[in-house]
């Protein structure tokens, strides 16, 4: 619940907004109960034997007449004080503060009489069709007006969630953006999209109803049992003796309805999981035929969503069933009571008093219709509690993600390198995933500025670890890797991710154009320096010659229309564009054709120079590039030198460039 409200301060920033919607809600409210005690008027002008004035001057004079009926009575209770014996006295003075309340309301009523008198005689045709006319054209106009405030009560409400939602996606994108590469491996990103999708929605669905129906529903039931009172609020408390059980039912009941929309969350959420699953590996499942295998696991986990559905749908039901049947209850009690006193006509029901004058027939049928009214807003809330707890449930969600903190931060105060080439230095770095499997040892490596180092080594020997401590995608678990003598961890991210190039084997490539994935990293290039980072790429051509619109085409998601070869390249021109001081090629050659390997390597022996470049790769033909081989296995450096030193010392060296060799060929 604490997470809920959270989303609903946030949504209350709009204050001008929300205090605009409470109006209309009471506007509504108001309305709404004012058109069901219509009733009364057209009921007695309906039954009434007389013309509508006259009707009027009858109840002026007959409230006169109880008003004065009621004086005389008291002052014959006041002469019987004078003379009362001391036994008496406790009995007239109760009987004399009876009549005084009685005196009080039924003064109320000449006063109100008076007033109306005059209205009538002046806006109200003396004929018993004309005035029902006037009545009916009210109760239309009332209800239009009515119609209009609810409008501009959704359409607020709707507006004040609209914005809250806008303001927590883009909280949610922003706290997913900031936090560290391992958190997206330890969380699928499907789950990400369902906090960022679905979870939000119901958590924002939920503010809707707080903000606009468990408010509006309320007050309408309230204007419901405010007129009720105004004609008998003893009736009504005896018709609403029912109320306490029923709202202990929905207690209990919106409980469960929060725990099975948890649940349902967990289960959509994993549903979410397994067909993003699916649909990514797609090429497997068809290569592997493992279609019905899919289905399968789609149809259980879908059956087990569906059972905590129904369990959801159960309680929704059962609040829905029991807040009918207490409506029915409420309105059965108070017709039977109010029947036994209109017909009698009585005051007192088993002795106890309910009304001090017996009641008409239009304030009885009025009673009934604003007892009635209390019907819809009551089953409307017992659907508004599941949208509630439903949005209870997704802000716990929702709030697990933003009140995670990133492990990787800027510094309070972080530091600058002065020097235009900066060392790079590996200092006793160690790094693991999870302890009990550590993936660097004790790394102690010295990289000077402007130097190409192939970093080599069988599969899983933590190659790419080492490179992603570069750009501090992770940091190191002992030791520390540093530019310039300076710890990465005293660096401004921005600072030192602006300074790296990163081309790896998976293309990084967005569905845009090949104009907005070459300047990605670079947004202030000009289209003269895109062209001349392409052509260097050369990449240049084949975008011209290739491609239906150049570079205005777009390349699909991954860069799926455009070959290994071609995607390698635009990632190339990306990398000179942005001109890094480091350059990290993580096998960034290893899934493409010789031709645009042969391409790629005429590009890098230019664009290495005068700059620090790290290549990761089992090809012999990215090693000549090297000035220098760093020799990894399990965690640790095997071996540092050059092509030559290492043929002559390294056996595992000697291994590597002879499967090389075997692969080239």
């Amino acid at each position: 619940m604490a997470n809920f409200l959270r989303i609903v301060r946030l949504a209350l920033k709009r204050r001008t907004t929300f205090v605009a919607a409470i109006l209309c809600s009471l506007g509504v409210a108001v309305l709404w109960g004012a058109n069901l005690g219509l009733a009364k008027p057209i009921v007695e002008l309906i039954f009434a034997d007389r013309p509508p004035h006259a009707w009027v001057d009858a109840q002026v004079a007959e409230a006169q007449e109880k008003v004065g009926l009621t004086r005389a009575k008291l002052a014959n209770v006041a002469e019987k004080l004078a003379v009362a014996a001391p036994a008496e006295i406790a009995e007239l003075h109760f009987q004399q503060q009876k009549l005084e309340e009685r005196l009080k309301l039924e003064q109320q009523a000449l006063d109100a009489a008076k007033w109306i008198q005059p209205l009538a005689k002046k806006y109200l045709p003396n004929s018993t069709f004309g005035a029902l006319a006037v009545f009916i054209g009210i109760l239309v106009v009332a209800t239009l007006l009515k119609d209009v405030l609810l409008v501009g009560n959704l359409m607020l409400v709707e507006r004040i969630t609209q914005l809250a939602m806008f303001d927590l996606r883009k909280q949610l994108v922003r706290k997913t953006l900031r936090m560290e590469m391992a958190h997206f491996g330890r969380e699928h990103s499907s789950q990400i999209m369902h906090h960022l999708t679905n979870d939000l929605n119901c958590a924002c669905q939920g503010v809707n109803v707080v903000c606009g129906r468990l408010i509006l529903e309320p007050l309408k039931m309230l204007a419901c049992l405010v007129g009720a009172a105004l004609i008998c609020w003893k009736l009504l408390v005896l018709s609403l003796i029912v109320a306490p059980l029923a709202g202990y039912v929905l207690f209990r009941l919106t409980q469960s309805l929060k725990r099975a929309n948890r649940r349902a969350m967990e289960e959509m959420g994993l549903l979410f999981a397994l067909l993003s699953e699916t649909l990514t590996n797609i090429q497997a499942v068809k290569a592997f035929g493992m279609e019905r295998h899919e289905r399968r696991k789609f149809h259980v986990r879908g059956k087990s969503y569906i059972r905590k559905a129904m369990r959801i749908m159960f309680y929704n039901s059962l609040g829905r069933a029991s807040t009918e049947f207490t409506g029915l209850t409420i309105i059965c009690v108070a017709f039977i009571a109010g029947t036994y006193l209109v017909a009698n006509p009585q005051t007192t029901i088993l002795g106890v008093t309910i009304i001090d004058q017996p009641l008409s027939l239009g304030s009885m049928l009025a009673f009934y219709a604003l007892l009635a009214g209390i019907g819809d807003p009551s089953r409307k809330m017992s659907e508004v509690l599941n949208s509630f707890q439903r949005g209870v449930a997704a802000a716990d969600r929702v709030y697990a993600v933003l009140d995670k903190e990133p492990t990787i931060v800027d510094p309070a105060r972080p530091k600058t390198i002065a020097s235009p080439k900066p060392e790079l230095r590996f200092d006793n770095v160690s790094f693991h995933y999870t302890p009990d499997q550590p993936v660097l040892r004790g790394i102690d490596l010295k990289i000077p500025f402007g130097q190409t180092v192939a970093i080599v080594g069988p599969n899983g020997c933590g190659k790419s670890t080492l490179m992603n401590l570069l750009p501090r995608f992770y940091d190191p678990v002992a030791g520390a890797v540093r530019l310039e003598g300076i710890d990465l961890r005293e660096l401004r991210m921005r600072d030192l991710r602006g300074m790296i190039g990163l081309v790896a084997q998976q293309a990084m490539l967005f569905d845009d154009t090949i104009w907005n994935n070459i300047r990605y990293g670079s947004p202030r290039a000009t289209k003269e320096e895109v062209i001349a980072a392409a052509e260097k790429a050369h990449a240049h051509r084949f975008i011209l010659e290739k491609l239906e619109l150049g570079y205005d085409t777009k390349v699909g998601e991954r860069g799926g229309r455009l070959s290994g070869g071609q995607r390698q390249r635009i990632l190339l021109a990306r990398a000179i564009l942005r001109d890094p001081k480091f350059l990290i090629l993580d096998e960034a050659t290893s899934q493409i054709d010789m031709e645009s390997e042969q391409l790629i390597h005429r590009v890098l022996e230019q664009f290495r120079r005068g700059r620090t470049t790290l290549l990761i790769t089992h090809r012999i033909s990215s090693i000549a590039l090297a000035d220098r081989v760093v020799v990894i296995d399990g965690g640790r450096i095997e071996d540092d030198g050059t092509h030559d030193e290492l043929i002559r010392r390294c056996e595992l060296y000697n291994r590597l460039y002879q499967s090389g060799l075997r692969q080239t060929a």
